[in-house]
């Protein structure tokens, strides 16, 4: 047999099985009593429903993952990218044309699929929980930009990567390197202003005790910014967020409105300051460079596959191509990314706790940010209790519980230091 059939297939099996594992491990972490910290933010009623918000949310991932990876797998064994590929070249376009055919017809479908679960997920879950707020017209034209931008930014890029594998020989994957980083970087700045206002309406936030709190904070930590914007979260749901967009002199905070709605000045100044010490601490910067060394190395390791006839023969493949070879390295692909994930959001978690104590050390105190936390986890049904192997291998945020008894123990360093 194939050995590129066998890796593949293993990784595949494999990652069904870890994933199969990490969310039945999950549920059983999860304790009946109310922890604490959350006795009179959560009450009996509020607690149970966010154990069966995590209860239903974890059988549907297993069914989409057990759906995704059958077909997956069928698809593959079947020599179902040969027919793609077949039905690409039928029109007898040049290798470009061909490739971005090939490319629209493999992410449709994986669309097509994966659009019941997602109908599901904001219809049915997320309207039982009373988080939805996305009307069918709303959810159809989300649907519909994406894939105008899929098609438009995703189809230019891809385009290029094929031009210079194809024109630029051996030194290709140097060229997709920094074509791809010089993308990243411009779409930091373009996007708060072109693409994300395609999903959401940005408004300045109107005068009021929560701008003057916040510009006032801003000043005292000699922070610019091009401003303060509310962003109608509700449209789609009633989860609440912030979050800085852009960089550099184009750098915004971002609010959500159901979050403006729930939250006091002084918790959304302490979530302010916590997004602001993300910048601050580098973080943001930190993670660009990381990013763009992967793509490097990632795009050096790809070169290695390109045009592979044994990869090829793995997926029953008539002809060889480079558009192909990017899709079958994928798979290959997917343990390194695995790992790198883990990595990334073992990074991730450090930067929360680094953002936190710095929302501490300039607000003098913590408590307003764990009663913000402590309201978000409750109004988005978080689950307090997740198992150490999911927050391993999923989670980019420390569980809430452990944030606190850290912003807690930054808030008693902070005072014992101004006591000496």
């Amino acid at each position: 047999m194939n050995p590129y059939l066998i890796l593949i297939l293993a990784v595949l099996a494999g990652g069904y099985l870890v994933e199969l594992t990490v969310n039945w491990l999950n549920i059983r972490c999860m304790q009946t009593d109310i922890p604490a910290e959350f006795r009179g933010f959560f009450d009996a009623d509020k607690y149970r429903a966010s154990q069966e918000y995590l209860l239903e949310n974890t059988r549907l991932d297993i069914l989409s993952n057990t759906v995704n990876t059958m077909i997956t797998l069928a698809f593959i064994v079947a020599g179902g990218f040969n027919y793609v590929d077949n039905a690409a070249r039928y029109f007898g376009f040049g290798t470009i044309p061909t490739g971005l055919i090939f490319a629209g017809i493999i992410t449709l479908g994986s669309k097509l699929i994966n659009l019941p679960f997602s109908i599901y997920d904001t219809f049915v879950l997320e309207e039982k929980y009373g988080f939805n707020k996305t009307t069918p017209a709303t959810f159809i034209f989300d649907i519909i930009k994406a894939l105008f931008l899929t098609v438009l930014i995703g189809g230019l890029l891809f385009s290029a990567i094929l031009w210079l594998f194809e024109e630029t020989g051996s030194m290709a994957w140097l060229y997709c390197w920094i074509t791809v980083s010089a993308f990243q970087v411009l779409m930091i700045f373009i996007a708060p202003y072109v693409i994300m206002p395609l999903f959401n309406k940005f408004i300045p936030l109107e005068d009021g005790e929560l701008k003057a709190a916040i510009e006032t904070y801003a000043r005292s930590q000699d922070f610019r910014m091009k401003g303060i914007f509310k962003m109608d979260g509700s449209k789609r749901s009633a989860k609440t967020n912030a979050f800085f967009t852009g960089f550099g002199s184009s750098r915004r905070i971002v609010l959500f409105d159901t979050l403006i709605a729930k939250h006091t000045v002084p918790e959304l100044v302490a979530v302010v300051a916590h997004e602001m010490g993300h910048y601050r601490k580098k973080h943001i910067l930190k993670s660009i460079i990381r990013s763009i060394a992967l793509a490097g190395c990632t795009f050096y390791l790809m070169s290695l596959f390109i045009g592979n006839t044994r990869l090829f023969e793995a997926f029953k493949m008539e002809s060889i191509s480079i558009y192909a070879s990017l899709f079958f390295f994928g798979f290959i692909y997917s343990p390194v990314a695995l790992v790198i994930g883990i990595i990334e959001n073992s990074i991730s978690r450090k930067h929360e706790y680094e953002a936190d104590a710095y929302t501490v050390e300039t607000c003098g105190s913590g408590e307003a940010m764990v009663s913000a936390l402590k309201k978000l986890s409750v109004d988005n049904l978080s689950n307090l209790t997740p198992h150490p192997f999911k927050i391993f291998l999923e989670y980019s945020h420390p569980p809430v519980l452990e944030r606190i008894a850290a912003i807690r123990a930054a808030a008693d360093n902070t005072a014992g230091a101004g006591s000496e």
